[in-house]
């Protein structure tokens, strides 16, 4: 399945499967939102690991995201406990 992005102020919703190929376009959504941007994950079905480590990375950075899924958000949660505990210093998208 793809990803599909709307874009509505500053509020980006996303539809569909949340994979390392949509990383970018999604970026540049949220540089279009200027301040304060809100990522909404309500119709995200799946995730790869790429995709839950740039979520991480948006809320790092102070950006919203709602409506996630309790999946990904024990995944997120789980993927930033790693990082912490094996001083894992990749670079962050």
């Amino acid at each position: 399945m793809t990803l599909k992005i709307e874009r509505f102020r500053a509020r980006v919703r996303l539809s569909g499967d949340l994979r390392s190929e949509h990383l970018d376009q999604v970026k540049t959504e949220l540089q279009e939102c200027g301040a304060s941007p809100v990522l909404d994950l309500e119709e995200v079905n799946l995730a790869d690991v790429d995709g839950v480590r740039f979520l991480n990375a948006c809320k790092a950075k102070g950006i919203s995201v709602v409506h996630c899924s309790p999946y990904i958000r024990e995944w997120m949660l789980r993927e930033r406990s790693r990082r912490e505990t094996t001083g894992d210093k990749r670079k962050k998208r």
